[in-house]
């Protein structure tokens, strides 16, 4: 199957180091989409899809902020061709979301009562022997 480019520009500098990696993630990306949903509810079909869509955008995150391996003009490239949420990126240079799973998991907007998901409340302060998961991306415990 031939790629797909993004956009007419090329890619900058330093691009061949993160492709096949990136290529991997497309690629259990569409495994994620394709797979049958049969048994699920129709919540637990999207959670695969929200993990590798964070997992992408931790990559780049990591790569430029931790690691310093990619470029300024790199790290823009995958922000303005959409590889990387720059949302959520923006919330993990944030004090308190460094482990932030989701953005629809600090949205309040999004639950009964008006308050943050399950998932963001700190483990010490729920009840010992409780297992959380969240109904939005099926994460158990981002509060750090």
């Amino acid at each position: 199957m031939p790629k797909v480019r993004r956009s007419k520009k090329s890619p900058p500098e330093g691009w061949e180091l993160i492709e096949p990696t990136l290529d991997e993630l497309d690629q259990k990306m569409r495994e994620a989409e394709t797979e049958s949903h049969e048994g699920k509810r129709k919540q637990e079909s999207l959670w695969p899809i929200f993990k590798i869509h964070h997992q992408k955008s931790r990559y780049i995150y990591d790569l430029f902020y931790r690691r310093k391996a990619i470029s300024r003009e790199l790290y823009n490239f995958c922000l303005e061709e959409k590889i990387a949420d720059k949302n959520l990126i923006a919330k993990w240079k944030k004090t308190g979301y460094e482990n932030l799973c989701c953005l629809r998991c600090i949205q309040t907007r999004d639950t009964n009562f008006g308050t943050n998901c399950i998932c963001r409340v700190p483990k010490g302060k729920l009840e010992e022997g409780r297992i959380v998961e969240c109904v939005h991306c099926g994460c158990r415990g981002c509060s750090g």
